[in-house]
C-alpha cells in the first residue's frame, strides 16, 4: 500500500481544487505585510480535545516592526512582546480588553519584531460559528494565552495552503489603532472581497493586485 505523507491533508469539501499542504517555517519568514496578503484563504487548523476545528482565513492586519506606532513592538522588548522578536511562524496570543485573546503569527526574521494579526476566517467542514472578528475567532477556534509560542508549523496549531483560485484581496486601515499617529491610516489590513465573514468596517478600500 502506498503511504501519505504526513504533510498532505485532505481538502475540506468546501475548499476548491487541489490537495492542502502544511505550511512550512520559510512560508512565515518574510515581511508582515507579504505574509498578512498570502494568509488570506489559508485554512487555519486547531486540534484540541479530540476535535479538529478548521477555517478559511479572510482578514489579516500586518504589524511591521518597532518603528511602527500601532505595533507591540514599538513599546520595546519586554516580556509581553518577547515572542514577537523569535522565530517566525510562531504563534503570538495576547489578552485583551479583559475579555478577549488575540491570535498572532510572527514574522519576519528573528530581532525583526513583525507579526500579523489574524481577524477573521470562514468555518469550514460544516462546522457553523462566527469568526468575523479577532476575539470572535480566537474564541471559535479555541485559542487562548496557553498557545503563546507554540509552533504553528507543528501537528496541533497549524496552517494549510494549495493551489487553489486565489481570492481576491483588498486593502484598508487597520482597526482601532487611531493612537498610532502617521501609521493609523497605513493600508496593512488585507481582506478577502468577496467574503461575508469579514469584520466591520470596510472602509479606505484600495485594490491589491492578485
Amino acid at each position: 500500500m502506498r503511504r501519505t505523507s504526513r504533510a498532505t491533508f485532505a481538502i475540506p469539501s468546501d475548499v476548491p481544487n487541489s490537495p492542502l499542504q502544511k505550511l512550512p517555517r520559510p512560508f512565515f519568514s518574510r515581511p508582515a505585510v507579504e505574509l498578512a496578503r498570502d494568509l488570506i484563504g489559508k485554512i487555519l487548523v486547531h486540534r484540541i480535545r479530540r476535535r479538529e476545528y478548521r477555517a478559511r482565513i479572510v482578514e489579516t492586519e500586518a504589524y511591521v516592526g518597532a518603528h511602527d506606532l500601532a505595533c507591540h513592538a514599538s513599546k520595546g522588548r519586554t516580556k509581553r512582546t518577547e515572542i514577537m522578536f523569535g522565530t517566525a511562524g510562531n504563534a503570538y496570543v495576547y489578552f485583551i480588553y479583559g475579555m478577549h485573546d488575540m491570535f498572532n503569527i510572527v514574522a519576519a526574521d528573528v530581532g525583526d519584531a513583525q507579526a500579523v494579526l489574524v481577524r477573521a476566517a470562514e468555518p469550514l467542514d460544516g462546522w457553523v460559528a462566527d469568526l468575523s472578528g479577532p476575539g470572535k475567532l480566537a474564541r471559535g477556534m479555541k485559542i487562548s494565552l496557553k498557545d503563546k509560542g507554540m509552533d504553528l508549523t507543528g501537528d496541533k496549531l497549524f496552517l494549510l495552503g494549495g493551489k487553489g483560485d486565489p481570492p481576491r484581496i483588498i486593502a484598508t486601515r487597520r482597526v482601532g489603532v487611531d493612537y498610532a499617529g502617521e501609521w493609523r491610516d497605513a493600508p496593512l489590513r488585507f481582506i478577502d472581497a468577496d467574503s461575508k465573514a469579514v469584520s466591520r468596517p470596510r472602509f479606505g478600500i484600495s485594490e491589491l493586485p492578485a
